[in-house]
């Protein structure tokens, strides 16, 4: 990466946003810092940004509600939610919305660059040769994060390629709920696992086009791509 990435750090809190913009600007990312919500999404439409952290509760307008308008206009620019709220409601709801991950406080700054520095990789390149999949009547572009069905186009998230990408790899096979999380999360816990169905209701939403395709919940062990030839 040539350029530094430029993070929109959303946090009213002074003294933790100082703390986590420095140890960021340590770890060699831009900073660019609101206490505000209005102030955020100024920020958001005057600037190139590369990914969001942004907080909930805020003095004019709710984290949600930012999030919400970012994703209205760029649908997929990384967005981390860091909050206090930490009751699941919360979570499904943010990432509902169109988060791809949610931090609860308090948090490790390591934790939070190690989540950071993954999305930035699947950002600038994967490696991937050819990043073109179908999936029977659908055309899925994991590089451009778009799946594509006739003239239907749905942009998806960081998180929701992903996903969808190691469902299609293992068609009609058994992918393991821990495994997909360890790969896309990179760790296997309770919270992780109710944002992971989160995400597969998406995507069956996404593919219900299609009869041809369905997702199977396999009970206790993880989730099939089936696709009828």
């Amino acid at each position: 990466m040539v350029e530094k990435a430029k993070i929109l750090l959303v946090e009213d809190d002074i003294t933790l946003g100082f703390v986590t913009r420095d140890n960021l600007e340590l770890n060699n990312y831009e900073i660019l810092y609101a206490d505000t919500g209005e102030k955020a999404l100024q920020i958001f439409r005057e600037k190139e940004i590369d990914l969001v952290i942004l907080d909930i509760m805020l003095p004019d307008i709710n984290g949600f509600d930012i999030a919400e308008k970012i994703r209205f206009q760029d649908k997929n620019l990384p967005i981390i939610f860091l909050s206090a709220k930490s009751l699941v409601e919360d979570r499904i709801k943010g990432l509902r919305l169109g988060a791809d991950d949610y931090i609860v406080k308090p948090f490790s700054i390591e934790e939070l660059i190690l989540r950071i520095n993954v999305f930035l990789k699947r950002k600038y390149g994967s490696g991937i040769q050819d990043s073109s999949i179908r999936i029977s009547s659908y055309i899925f572009d994991y590089r451009n994060l778009i799946l594509q069905n006739g003239e239907f186009n749905q942009n998806l998230t960081q998180k929701e390629a992903d996903v969808l990408k190691i469902l299609t790899e293992n068609q009609n096979n058994i992918c393991k709920r821990h495994e997909i999380l360890i790969a896309v999360w990179g760790e296997d816990d309770y919270f992780l696992g109710r944002s992971l169905d989160v995400f597969i209701s998406r995507l069956r939403k996404y593919l219900r086009k299609d009869p041809n395709i369905s997702i199977e919940n396999i009970h206790s062990v993880g989730f099939k791509l089936k696709v009828m030839t």
